[in-house]
């Protein structure tokens, strides 16, 4: 599984992330404005917007919160306009990062992130110096104490999934882009809330990480999870469950 997924799917079973809900609408809120913006304010339209109100709607975002987010997207209501941006760069241990933020000062938040990379020994790298380790996929992310396996398994390939993948305490669903729907809702109609679906760029290789370089790694993890404009963050580390939930303890 590729290493956000795991640290997110670990946080959000030890409720970490439930501290940080307004962390997550603010997140939520912006994204849902440039979806918007770029595809227009119909879901029904917009298979981005349809995607990140679902999101917005598991995480218990009040209906006008999305609905006014929406309407700043089609400009029916002021507010700040959004730029996104995605920055490449190196973790500890040669990780390939792809950050993804949406910011209305991309001067200030270059700077940031750059500070951030530095300070746990990392870096930001050119354009296109790590994108290509990637590959644009759906992704559901099931823990396994929620899911029968055959079922789950057999849900997920009649949905159109590529593949379901064994990752210690998870399930990694993976699909095309357009099938990204059809199988999140097959899972949910067995009654199991994902830890985590979205579509997400997965890394076609990891590099292993322990010790010293791993909480390296967690700990920027955390600093971009905290930081403001940061959207999302996809990395091609991993890293043992324990010393993950060790790091969150």
């Amino acid at each position: 599984m590729s290493g956000h997924s795991k640290w997110h799917t670990i946080k959000h079973k030890k409720g970490a992330a439930d501290a940080k809900r307004g962390k997550i609408f603010t997140r939520i809120i912006k994204e849902l404005t440039v979806a918007a913006r770029n595809g227009g304010g119909d879901p029904a339209a917009n298979p981005r917007l349809r995607t990140i109100i679902a999101e917005a709607k598991a995480n218990n975002m009040p209906r006008e919160n999305i609905e006014r987010a929406i309407r700043r997207g089609t400009g029916e209501e002021p507010g700040v306009s959004y730029e996104e941006i995605t920055y490449e760069g190196y973790g500890p241990g040669g990780v390939a990062l792809l950050i993804r933020v949406l910011t209305d000062n991309k001067n200030r938040t270059v700077g940031e992130i750059r500070h951030l990379l530095s300070k746990y020994n990392g870096n930001l790298a050119a354009e296109n110096s790590v994108a290509w380790m990637f590959s644009r996929k759906g992704q559901v992310v099931v823990e396994k104490s929620k899911a029968d396996e055959e079922k789950l398994l057999n849900a997920a390939l009649e949905a159109g999934a590529d593949d379901v993948n064994d990752d210690e305490s998870a399930w990694e669903i993976v699909c095309s882009p357009e099938a990204f729907e059809a199988v999140r809702d097959a899972v949910k109609a067995l009654g199991i809330e994902p830890a985590s679906a979205e579509v997400a760029m997965i890394p076609q290789n990891y590099v292993k990480l322990e010790g010293k370089e791993a909480q390296q790694m967690l700990k920027l993890m955390e600093a971009l999870d905290d930081h403001d404009d940061v959207q999302h963050v996809w990395a091609n580390f991993d890293i043992e469950e324990k010393e993950i939930e060790a790091s969150l303890a």
